[in-house]
C-alpha cells in the first residue's frame, strides 16, 4: 500500500462519487454490501493487476488492450513500448478506460485521462525517479532500456466502481 491518507480520502470520495452518479442498474449490482472502501482497495490491488486498457484511434474507433497495472498512490500505472499503437492512441488522446476483472469476485472500473510520466522528448513527472525505482524493483533493472523502449502512463481518474462482493475471499486469495 502506497497511499498517504490525503490520497485515501480522496479515493474515497472518488468512489463515492462515482457510485451516487451511476445508473439505477448499475447501483443495481454496485452497492455499499458490494463494494470497497478506498482502504481495502488499496489492500487488494497490490503489485501487478492486468488491466483491461480502452484507448480510441484517429477515426474514433475504440481499442482494447492489456497491460500491466499497478495501483500506486490511489491510481493506475502502466507502461507500453514507446511504438505501441496504445502510446500513439494515448499521446494523441489521453481519453482512457480500464478495467481489472477477477471472476465474478472483483472488479474494478476507471475512467479518465492519462498523463506521460517519462515522455521521450520532454521533462518527466516529478515523481518519476520514485516510480522507476519501483517499477525497476519490480520487472528488474535490466528488463528493458528504461528510457528508450517504454513509456509509462499515470491514469487520473474522473470516476471509478469497484464490484467486490466478497472482501475477505479476496483478500485471502491475494496473501495465498
Amino acid at each position: 500500500m502506497y497511499e498517504t491518507p490525503a490520497e485515501l480520502d480522496a479515493l474515497q470520495e472518488l468512489l463515492d462519487a462515482s457510485l451516487s452518479r451511476a445508473t439505477s442498474h448499475l447501483r443495481s449490482i454496485i452497492n455499499a454490501e458490494r463494494s470497497l472502501t478506498a482502504d481495502q482497495l488499496t489492500q487488494v490491488l497490490t503489485g501487478m493487476c492486468t488491466l483491461a486498457l480502452s484507448t480510441v484511434t484517429a477515426h474514433g474507433e475504440p481499442r482494447i488492450s492489456g497491460v500491466d497495472g499497478h495501483f500506486l498512490h490511489g491510481k493506475w500505472h502502466f507502461g507500453t513500448a514507446r511504438t505501441a499503437a496504445k502510446a500513439r492512441h494515448l499521446a494523441a488522446r489521453p481519453a482512457a478506460s480500464a478495467a481489472h476483472m477477477v471472476g465474478e469476485d472483483l472488479g474494478v472500473f476507471t475512467h479518465g485521462t492519462v498523463e506521460i510520466l517519462n515522455p521521450a522528448d520532454g521533462e518527466p513527472a516529478a515523481d518519476w525517479p520514485e516510480l522507476l525505482a519501483y517499477f525497476k524493483d519490480f520487472y528488474g533493472a535490466d528488463a528493458f532500456d528504461w528510457e528508450r523502449d517504454i513509456v509509462y502512463f499515470r491514469l487520473h481518474p474522473h470516476w471509478m466502481t469497484v464490484f467486490a462482493p466478497d472482501f475477505a475471499k479476496l483478500l485471502a486469495a491475494r496473501k495465498a
